[in-house]
């Protein structure tokens, strides 16, 4: 029993400084202003980071394709693109941090960031205990919002899937402890700031965009604190939106109710804290046609970033497949990043060239192996489809 007293106090005192740090994060959060304005900016400037495994290879291809699309603006010196090194799984084990200093630095002196897959450590992998890259990023430039649209029109599907970025089981997860030998304890932190301004972002977007339901998909009825303080936030945000209808899912029951094809056609805007976000949207992303066919957004107020939702696939890069990967969910990224800076004119116009490209003409097909296009060919086919796109 002594020596569980010192263990507890040990445990004790590590767990102060989570909860400290997560207290100066909520007056962080409290003193911040308003969202870039990224129309009075004179230059916007775009971070691009390919990350590793076939992240470069997508990523590159990403950038080609927005490059085309913002031709003038490049030429008269409105928007600029910024190479950014150094996150590869290699750099990061170097140097023992998640994003290296420098790495950062850069990153943060970018208004948006293009930012491929990165692979992160799991135990038992026999590399160092890292965080994840894009934990850390979200965490570091407060990206507080990941937004993962999912569109399969002939099933009746047009979901947006709002997923708390910052919070939840992902918050401190790499702040675990061992306890004993026979009891280790992880954390889900919950604020009422960071689910107030999720809450805030989702139903407004479901106004802007006339969709007339969010969905609030938690566990409260067994996390009963972080999971119920969640709902509740976002019930007192929707009391602002009189015209949306806001009903409730357990995140169990809505993994079944994503594949009942009568069910799943009534959910418009969905609202989740972190972790179920994570994992649901994986699932939503496998309707139309798996996760490398889907981008996301991570939007905070002075920062945002742009990315697949899937991992680096070392695989293919080690079977010398990386050629042949699928840039859609990047290019799905990049119809947000479009979006997000203001151009919705452009960002429609590459939503319809990957619609047509990926779902109805589909001149070029990626298998991810040699029975398909490779990468490069794919980014040619959605280019020369621009151009007929009046």
């Amino acid at each position: 029993m002594e020596n569980y007293e010192q263990q507890l106090q040990a445990a004790c005192e590590k767990f102060r400084k989570v909860l400290e740090g997560q207290l100066k994060r909520v007056e962080d959060m409290k003193s911040q202003g308003d969202f870039v304005d990224y129309g009075a900016l004179e230059r916007i400037k775009i971070g691009v980071c390919g990350g590793d495994g076939i992240g470069p290879t997508i990523t590159a291809q990403a950038r080609r394709v927005l490059e085309f699309i913002l031709a003038d603006l490049k030429e008269q010196g409105r928007v600029e693109f910024i190479d950014i090194d150094g996150l590869t799984i290699e750099n990061r084990i170097a140097h023992n941090q998640a994003i290296p200093d420098d790495v950062m630095q850069q990153l943060k002196s970018c208004h948006i960031i293009l930012k491929g897959p990165t692979t992160t450590p799991q135990k038992g992998s026999g590399m160092p205990n890292i965080e994840s890259a894009n934990v850390a990023m979200r965490k570091a430039l407060d990206l507080f919002a990941n937004i993962r649209p999912v569109k399969v029109p002939e099933e009746g599907i047009n979901w947006t899937i709002f997923r708390e970025n910052t919070e939840g089981g992902y918050a401190v997860g790499s702040s675990g402890f061992n306890v004993t030998e026979d009891l280790a304890v992880d954390f889900t932190i919950t604020t009422k700031q960071g689910s107030d301004r999720i809450a805030k972002l989702a139903y407004d977007y479901a106004r802007k965009n006339g969709l007339g339901r969010v969905s609030l998909v938690t566990k409260a009825n067994v996390i009963k604190t972080t999971d119920g303080n969640f709902l509740e936030d976002c019930h007192k945000v929707a009391v602002n939106y009189p015209e949306i209808v806001t009903d409730e899912w357990y995140a169990d029951i809505m993994t079944a109710k994503l594949v009942d094809k009568k069910r799943r056609r009534d959910f418009k805007v969905l609202l989740r804290p972190n972790l179920y976000g994570d994992i649901i949207s994986d699932e939503a992303a496998e309707f139309q046609g798996g996760v490398g066919t889907a981008g996301c957004a991570n939007i905070g107020k002075k920062y945002a970033m742009f990315e697949a939702i899937h991992g680096s696939a070392p695989r293919m890069v080690q079977e010398g497949r990386a050629k042949y990967a699928d840039p859609c969910s990047m290019l799905r990224a990049c119809v947000m990043l479009l979006s997000h800076i203001g151009l919705q004119d452009r960002a429609d116009k590459l939503e319809r060239a990957l619609d047509i490209c990926s779902f109805e003409e589909k001149k070029y097909v990626i298998t991810g192996r040699d029975t398909g296009a490779t990468c490069d060919e794919f980014g040619d086919y959605v280019m020369e489809t621009l151009t007929k796109i009046k």
